[in-house]
């Protein structure tokens, strides 16, 4: 997969603000995909200052996995919430790079719209990928809301300053619901249809739950890119 340069990533904290705030400004908050036949999903994971970035691509609906990637990187940027990616951004940007099977839509385990500058790792890598992203996050960054029913599908809106930012979702009884907001080219009731049409019976939705366990993987070197033929062969 191809991608812009919009900005540098070795900046100060104060200029990474800035960036977030300018980039809101191209954010396409409407469904720009029709039907969706591949899937990504993607995390990272750190010990200390380097990143183990991995990225899988998934059929769909039936999330056979026909691809994976990943990529390590030093990282500089020191760790401050609502700046995260600038810290993950260029490790994740690398494993897209080596992408052969672009997907039609990314989740994300991280936060999208649902940010104090509306610019979450989700938002910012979609727009950086132009490509349909959702946020998926397993904790509240800002913004306040009523806690959902407790079936699977029950969700509550997340509002912050009156404006809806995403959407407190239950995907699975009896446990913490999870956070769900628009990246890029997509919209609120899609991206919470999609995630629940990519549950398995778990918290996370399935792209973004087995990325995080291949970013494990990588980080402690138990890491396998092979995928079957068979495997393969359902992605086209």
């Amino acid at each position: 997969m191809k991608y812009g340069n919009l900005h540098p990533w070795n900046v100060s904290p104060q200029e990474a603000s800035r960036i977030q705030t300018e980039l809101a400004k191209k954010i396409i908050l409407e469904k720009k995909f029709r039907e969706v036949k591949r899937i990504a999903g993607a995390d990272i994971s750190f010990s200390g200052d380097r990143a183990y970035a991995g990225v899988i691509i998934f059929s769909f609906p039936d999330l056979r996995i026909i691809e994976k990637q990943q990529a390590t990187a030093q990282v500089s940027f020191p760790y401050i919430p609502g700046l995260l990616a600038f810290r993950e951004g260029p490790a994740l940007l690398s494993t897209f790079e080596k992408v052969e099977v672009e997907p039609d839509l990314i989740i994300f385990d991280a936060q999208g719209l649902a940010h104090p500058r509306r610019m979450g790792l989700a938002t910012h890598l979609g727009i950086i990928l132009d490509m349909p992203s959702i946020g998926c996050a397993k904790s509240r960054l800002v913004g306040s809301c009523q806690s959902p029913g407790e079936e699977v599908g029950a969700y509550s809106l997340l509002e912050d300053g009156g404006e809806t930012i995403g959407a407190v979702v239950r995907t699975k009884e009896g446990v913490k619901p999870i956070f769900v907001s628009i990246g890029h080219k997509t919209d609120l009731e899609s991206s919470i249809k999609m995630v629940l049409d990519c549950g398995r019976g778990y918290r996370l939705p399935e792209p973004s739950r087995l990325a995080h366990n291949f970013a494990e993987e990588i980080k402690g070197g138990k890491v396998d890119l092979k995928v079957t033929d068979e495997q393969m062969s359902l992605g086209f």
